[in-house]
């Protein structure tokens, strides 16, 4: 199964896009800070990630301000380029 959910921030949204078959599409930055158990030791987390979003859930991404704290959910899938992976964003929560 590849699904993924993650909370982060906002970071950098480009503008609105149409692909070829005329959906809506955004291309965006997110920073994700966390803290994990590894092998029972903690490790600090600190990432950013492009990602992208196709269709209706755009709109509610376009409303957001920089800095939003998110909770997102998607599948990861290879980059256009084929240079690295692009979180595809399916559903999008503000992180309480």
């Amino acid at each position: 199964m590849n699904r993924l959910v993650l909370s982060a921030t906002l970071v950098q949204r480009a503008a609105l896009r149409y692909t070829p078959a005329g959906l809506p599409a955004l291309d965006l930055s997110l920073k994700h800070e966390s803290e994990v158990s590894e092998d029972g030791q903690p490790r600090k987390l600190s990432l950013e990630m492009r990602a992208v979003a196709i269709g209706a859930v755009t709109r509610s991404l376009l409303s957001l301000e920089l800095g939003a704290a998110l909770v997102l959910a998607g599948f990861m899938a290879s980059a256009r380029n084929g240079r690295g992976l692009l979180f595809h964003i399916t559903s999008v929560e503000p992180d309480a």
